[in-house]
């Protein structure tokens, strides 16, 4: 998918990709390319450079990029990327967004600058197949016809020398997630009707997990129940988006929690609409061959499959940086620096780890030494202890997964264990 990514979007969809820099009055701006008709669209508009401070005398440093406000094709999540993954983007990135069908414009909203966090290892195929880009994390904004963007370099002396300019390659990138499947088949009701749960894996007890995992019940494994999980059918996954293969590692010895810093705003329904935002974002945007996190959680409780290539299975994803092997990455749908993650939630993290990690036998309480791949806060090589159930911060200088979810992992830990009989 990423030759794809390279030609049809770097080339030959390029003038339908990125819209006019100020729309007529009242006209309405050009639709972005949809990628052979798959559900969704990315729209990649280029930053521009915005006139020096004293022009606009809002006291920004010298060299901001952005868009000024214009009407482009609705979307419902937005992100900036740039051309180097290895480039940090040391300043600030906000956007502000007008409703579909309205004239209220929102405040300013920050982007959270990823810094190359979350990506695929280095050498991995996955990195070196040289699509990879950087970017913030994207933000879910809701349907949105409307836009602005300034990303600002730090204000001179803020590292105690020369200033640092912004990474080269500046996009915007505006992502439509698609409809939601149910709106696509129109087979949402009959199965209600049936009292079944299409693209829903169900919750299993403990001895129904066992079964399925191929376990004599004498065997007594530490194995939690298997919680209720969305399939990526069940999300509305194309897996015509994606590469075609599976990538996988030997075991999964530990898991990485995160947020996904897309913002609180959503309501539970719209969270497959936020996972294919992301979904898109990740492959479309970043250059990764699927979305980069094995699991997602949403505020309601609910569990998505993420990264294809079967549940159960030790799934390569790319999450953390240099400790994407033998591990696995969930990310809660939310920002939590300053909010507390909802109860409902940090239970959902300890029930899906409770069941995940007693497949490979690990212990939520217990700790593991990690190999480093390199590319962040450790040299390649070097091996790290860390807990079994770790935030990203763990693992890379960052602030991920806000403070408030990372003071729950220490519960996440002790119930996934009470969960899996220990």
């Amino acid at each position: 998918m990423r030759t794809f990514r390279v030609s049809a979007m770097g080339v030959t969809c390029t003038a339908a990709l990125v819209l006019p820099l100020a729309a007529p009055a009242g006209a309405a701006p050009d639709a972005p390319a949809r990628d052979n008709a798959l559900p969704g669209s990315t729209q990649s508009l280029p930053l521009d450079a915005l006139p020096p401070p004293s022009a606009r005398a809002t006291g920004a440093p010298a060299g901001e990029r952005g868009l000024a406000e214009r009407q482009v094709h609705p979307f419902s999540l937005a992100g900036v990327v740039w051309d180097d993954v290895e480039a940090e983007l040391h300043g600030t990135a906000q956007v502000r967004t007008r409703a579909t069908g309205t004239h209220r414009w929102s405040g300013w909203q920050d982007l959270e600058t990823h810094n190359a966090e979350h990506a695929p290892d280095p050498g991995s195929a996955e990195r070196a197949a040289g699509a990879v880009k950087g970017s913030t994390a994207p933000l879910w904004v809701g349907p949105s016809d409307g836009v602005e963007v300034r990303v600002r370099p730090e204000a001179p002396g803020t590292r105690g020398g020369a200033p640092v300019p912004l990474p080269a390659g500046l996009h915007l990138e505006l992502v439509d997630p698609g409809e939601d499947p149910q709106e696509v088949t129109g087979t949402a009701g009959a199965d209600r009707a049936a009292g079944q749960e299409s693209g829903v894996l169900p919750a299993l007890d403990r001895a129904e997990t066992e079964a399925a995992a191929g376990l004599a019940p004498a065997a007594r494994p530490y194995i939690g129940p298997r919680p209720r999980i969305v399939t990526r059918k069940g999300w509305g996954a194309d897996e015509k988006l994606r590469e075609k293969g599976f990538a996988y590692t030997r075991t999964v010895k530990a898991a990485f929690v995160h947020h996904t810093a897309t913002g609180n705003t959503y309501r539970c329904s719209q969270a497959p609409s936020v996972i294919r935002g992301i979904y898109r974002f990740h492959v479309r945007s970043n250059g990764w061959r699927d979305l980069g996190y094995n699991f997602l959680v949403d505020k309601c409780g609910n569990v998505y499959e993420g990264r294809a290539g079967g549940v159960t299975r030790a799934v390569l994803g790319a999450h953390t940086l240099g400790f994407n092997t033998d591990t696995m990455g969930i990310a809660v749908l939310g920002t939590f620096r300053d909010s507390r993650p909802p109860a409902a939630a940090v239970t959902a993290v300890s029930r899906l780890t409770a069941w995940k990690l007693g497949l490979s036998g690990a212990d939520p309480k217990g700790k593991v030494r990690l190999v480093s791949a390199g590319g962040g806060t450790y040299k390649k090589g070097r091996r790290v202890e860390m807990n079994v159930i770790s935030g990203h911060r763990d693992g890379f200088a960052t602030d991920c997964p806000g403070a408030r979810l990372y003071k729950k992992l220490g519960t996440a830990r002790t119930t996934a264990a009470r969960l899996q009989g220990r």
